[in-house]
């Protein structure tokens, strides 16, 4: 069958991915990223046991801990190739995996609508956040992570958009960090939004799903608005969660390019891991991946992603961080207001009640 051909293809492409480093030489450094990332897990667990809530993502977590690691210990030399792995190729692997958690099914039940409401909305938001982020004198690399991170889904955005466009570690670190601050403000300040502008359940269910960051953050915003906004919430979010997919192979196309017009690789326009990513989402929408193999996939994207998170804080330098954080944040908070004026200007035109 070619879905079995497809899935192979993706593995040979995994094992060429990571040939080039032997075991020895990536063991040491990814232990201390294994480390960084139980660290993250028990520090959100913590938070659950004491306030019954994680305010700060295992994600985040990694790379904050990371970052203290490397600013109050000086590294050896024998961590890094093992770091630089964990970054790269298990970051790699996690957005193919992270395919698999998408399907076309949201849209089957939204309406073409609300959806093509939703990719408009996406657009302008990355576009807009992108001129926002240039404005404050971020990087073009920055500029589009925190866009990615504000338009689709945060850290999960970034972290997929990062190896597509090159960025650098103290890039990613900085946009995850800012954003995932962001994302905690939103939750917060989302249900007083719900009261302030007497949105109905379904509006509040839509204007939720366009503004969070993360599914757990929509169900955290809606749920005292009732069931009925918990579900268009959550909704919403998937769609907008689909609009991963195009963006990241649009970044892919842009960023592929060679300057000088000179001749296109396919392998430079469209990395291993894109089409890995393209091709789960594929197998996911033709249910061709077995039902009990998807909750295992999804741990493990999120597993490496949290470990490629612990490596990126063990690659920063906390200065560089802090030299661009006041610009990164402000940046991300005007660019999430945006996204929320245009949230609601998608609810009246499309008359939603």
């Amino acid at each position: 069958m070619w879905e079995i051909t497809v899935l192979r293809k993706v593995s040979l492409m995994i094992v060429s991915a990571s040939r080039s480093l032997s075991l020895p030489a990536v063991l040491p450094g990814l232990v201390l990223c294994a480390a960084v990332t139980l660290s993250a897990y028990l520090v959100e667990q913590l938070q659950m046991m004491i306030f019954r809530s994680h305010w700060i993502e295992s994600l985040v977590l990694a790379i904050l801990i990371g970052i203290a690691v490397r600013s109050s210990v000086c590294l050896p030399q024998t961590f890094i190739p093992g770091i630089q792995f964990a970054a790269k190729t298990l970051l790699e692997i996690a957005v193919v995996l992270l395919g698999a958690s998408l399907s076309t099914a949201a849209i089957r039940q939204a309406g073409l609508p609300l959806v093509g409401g939703i990719a408009v909305l996406v657009a302008l938001s990355l576009v807009g956040s992108f001129v926002i982020g240039r404005l404050f004198g971020l990087s073009a690399s920055l500029a589009t992570l925190v866009a990615c991170g504000n338009s689709i889904c945060g850290n999960s955005a970034i972290a997929a958009a990062a190896p597509v466009i090159g960025a650098k570690p103290d890039d990613i670190a900085a946009s995850i960090a800012f954003t995932a601050l962001l994302g905690i403000g939103a939750v917060l300040t989302l249900p007083l939004l719900h009261l302030l502008l007497g949105l109905s359940a379904v509006q509040y269910g839509v204007f939720a799903g366009l503004t969070a960051y993360a599914v757990p953050q929509v169900l955290a915003a809606t749920a005292s608005a009732g069931a009925v906004s918990i579900q268009v919430g959550t909704l919403v979010k998937l769609i907008r969660v689909m609009m991963l997919g195009p963006v990241i192979l649009v970044l892919g196309a842009v960023h592929g390019r060679r300057p000088g017009g000179s001749p296109v690789n396919l392998r430079h326009l469209l990395p291993w891991f894109i089409i890995g990513f393209a091709a789960m989402a594929t197998l996911r929408s033709l249910d061709a991946i077995p039902a009990p193999l998807l909750p295992g996939m999804a741990a493990v994207s999120a597993a490496f992603t949290v470990t490629a998170m612990a490596a990126l804080g063990l690659s920063v330098d906390v200065r560089s961080v802090a030299h661009t954080g006041g610009r990164v944040l402000a940046a991300a908070a005007l660019s999430l207001l945006a996204l929320g004026a245009l949230g609601l200007c998608l609810i009246g035109l499309l008359n939603i009640v």
